[in-house]
């Protein structure tokens, strides 16, 4: 695919945002947020919301997500060739991780233009530490398959030796554990980690079997991550 290249090359900018609560921003990323000619949103309303928060007024936003980002790369690209500065925002975290994100910052890489991804939030650093399991080595799943492959995936969790540590939908969590449970013994730690900085953010562990226990009788709700102890 061919794209129109002027004389001016601008940057793209990785910003992470808030897995939770708004204040957990670096200073540099509201600088950014305030600055960039042009910022691209999983939801625009969301981010409309972080930005009303921090008082970033009148900021150009454009929807970006994996159901348009095929669709809208190559008018991006023509945008930072002529020079616009542009962000990427999702609605928690660092985009990239299990968001969209990739794509762009591919097609960008492949253009020369820069990319300068921002330090910032993601979910599984700290539900990996605060889970008190290993994490000097760790495995980062992602998004466990939904059904094509999960079963593969978990027995892989079963023989891994390090640390395994993954997202979760609280509509999935329970069936995952007792996949978790058919494949992996007791003796194997497992916390359940939700709504991360939020008000309600809560730590359960346990063996599977406990766990199972307990979603049986109180379902979960929010964001999960799942860290799981590895094979001994």
């Amino acid at each position: 695919m061919e794209y129109k290249i002027e004389k001016r090359m601008s940057k793209l900018y990785i910003i992470p945002t808030p897995i939770g609560n708004l204040d957990d921003i670096t200073i540099r990323s509201i600088n950014l947020l305030n600055s960039v000619d042009l910022l691209l949103a999983e939801d625009t309303r969301k981010t409309s919301i972080l930005l009303k928060h921090h008082n970033i007024k009148n900021k150009e936003l454009r929807s970006y997500h994996q159901y348009n980002e095929h669709k809208i790369k190559e008018n991006i690209i023509n945008k930072l060739l002529s020079g616009i500065s542009v962000g990427i925002v999702s609605d928690a975290g660092t985009p990239g991780i299990c968001d969209a994100g990739y794509l762009i910052i591919k097609e960008a890489i492949k253009h020369n233009i820069d990319v300068e991804c921002l330090p910032g939030a993601t979910a599984f650093v700290p539900a990996l530490i605060s889970s008190g399991l290993p994490c000097d080595n760790f495995v980062f799943l992602g998004f466990l398959p939904h059904k094509k492959g999960k079963e593969k995936t978990i027995r892989y969790i079963s023989q891994e030796d390090k640390t395994i540590v993954f997202y979760e939908s609280p509509y999935r969590i329970r069936k995952t554990i007792e996949l978790l449970d058919k494949y992996i013994d007791n003796t194997r730690e497992v916390v359940i980690v939700r709504e991360l900085t939020k008000i309600y953010e809560e730590k359960i562990r346990g063996n599977t079997k406990e766990l199972l226990e307990l979603l049986y009788n109180n379902p979960i709700k929010g964001e999960i991550v799942v860290v799981v102890s590895g094979k001994k």
